[in-house]
């Protein structure tokens, strides 16, 4: 005979077994970089990332970030970054191919870690501070609009002088299109009172970075040395003429325009990349 609490203990069977399983404990120590979903962590193996040596164009900034992830690798200290400017030229992808050279240098010793910079990001870093490893967080094509002010605080808390700002071992590395990040209005330059403070509110986030390197439309020349770069490492040929008209028809100059003509190339000769 059926007891009065067999239906309550059939609905709690029943919930449990609708219910998610809690996501596994990440194992920090064991891939090369990761994606953090806010609510878990998914695992990404192989890094995938051009060579250092296929960026060009942008060889100062390319040296400096270079470096910069290099000395986070080596547990040295080292700077959050800031690169913005033009889009397609490369920025994101110059993060990922320093983090697979610094990892050759100092196997183990460094990680990539795609984040939104969400509520989320504090209980990442929570648990990133108990690790012995170094981690570099990505935060992609970042750009606050005008209704988002709270995740700009706390970006700010995060990079310098909040309670919960990142710990020793990680820093942060943020792609966006504007040095400012944080969206600007042309009404606020003719704001009658203080229309500077309105200006350096919204510059204050940037300053926070210890290194922010600007990114700008590529010359001609320096689109024509990136299909170069990449024509010799692939085995390819291009004509100039073609590589020009090819730009012209996209709009613009940049490094994704040319990664976007060498597959077209590649695709012509029958070759895969």
């Amino acid at each position: 005979m059926s007891t009065g609490s067999d239906p309550l203990e059939r609905i709690a069977a029943a919930l449990e077994r609708l219910a998610p399983p809690a996501p596994a404990a990440a194992d920090w120590l064991a891939h090369p970089a990761y994606v953090w979903t806010g609510s878990g962590t998914r695992a990404v193996d192989p890094l995938e990332a051009p060579p250092l040596g296929l960026i060009k164009g942008v060889d100062a900034q390319k040296a400096a970030v270079a470096d910069n992830v290099l000395r986070l690798a080596a547990g040295a200290a080292a700077h959050d970054m800031l690169l913005w400017g033009s889009r397609g030229m490369g920025k994101s992808a110059m993060i990922r191919a320093a983090v697979r050279s610094a990892q050759a240098a100092h196997p183990g010793r460094i990680a990539l870690i795609q984040a939104a910079p969400d509520e989320s990001l504090a209980a990442l870093l929570t648990q990133l501070r108990a690790v012995d490893r170094s981690f570099l967080i990505l935060l992609d094509d970042l750009g606050f609009d005008a209704g988002d002010a709270g995740s700009a605080r706390r970006l700010r808390s995060w990079l310098e002088g909040g309670v919960e700002a990142r710990p020793a071992n990680v820093r942060l590395a943020v792609t966006s299109n504007r040095r400012a990040i944080v969206e600007r209005h042309m009404a606020e330059q003719d704001d009658p009172i203080n229309p500077r403070d309105v200006v350096d509110d919204r510059l204050a986030l940037a300053d926070r970075f210890g290194l922010s390197l600007g990114f700008h439309a590529c010359s001609q020349d320096d689109y024509l040395a990136i299909i170069a770069g990449y024509c010799a490492h692939f085995g390819l040929t291009f004509a100039e003429d073609d590589a020009l008209a090819w730009s012209k028809q996209r709009g613009g100059r940049s490094g994704r325009v040319a990664w976007q003509f060498i597959n077209e190339l590649a695709g012509r000769a029958n070759r895969n990349l």
